[in-house]
């Protein structure tokens, strides 16, 4: 009989789970960027440009781009400027760095927040681009959607380094 899991390895599990399907989407994102690309160069050298690519790219690189933040926070993927931190003691240093999770978990809670609001008002007014006449609010959902499980995978971050042994049985 397998043990039960602990607290850290059900949100490890849970995370990684939702990571996936949102770089699987982000890939799709990313991958219709790139078709998108370079259809709009072939048909702008045999005939006309493809309209409203410059809207399709921002929207689709938001997207892909928010949907990439979680899963590179669990990577530890992200750039760091850890010169000065490696020479603390262990303890401080761990301290800034449940700061850090703290500050950037509020910043991105906030980001999902308010785009998620933004997303509301977009759905309510049925605002459109100019080109294409695109709705907007799918493509705010989305990106609240990646801020707001980056801002969850930065406080996981920030329990491990309040309570390292949770969940381990110690």
């Amino acid at each position: 009989m397998t043990p039960p899991l602990g607290y850290r390895d059900m949100i490890d599990k849970l995370s990684t789970r939702i990571n996936r399907v949102l770089v699987a989407l982000g890939g799709i994102f990313l991958l219709a960027m790139v078709l998108l690309t370079c259809g709009n160069i072939l048909l702008r050298i045999i005939w006309v440009p493809i309209r409203g690519t410059f809207e399709l790219m921002g929207f689709f690189g938001a997207v892909t781009v928010s949907c990439a933040l979680g899963y590179t926070q669990m990577r530890k993927g992200h750039i760091a400027v850890d010169v000065l931190v490696r020479r603390f003691p262990t303890r401080i240093a761990r301290r800034l760095d449940g700061i850090n999770h703290l500050v950037c978990a509020l910043f991105f809670g906030v980001a999902a927040w308010q785009l998620f609001e933004k997303g509301q008002v977009l759905f309510r007014t049925g605002e459109v681009t100019e080109t294409l006449r695109i709705i907007y609010y799918p493509f705010t959902f989305g990106t609240a959607l990646g801020c707001g499980v980056l801002s969850l995978i930065l406080i996981g971050q920030l329990i491990r380094v309040l309570m390292p042994k949770m969940g381990d049985g110690a």
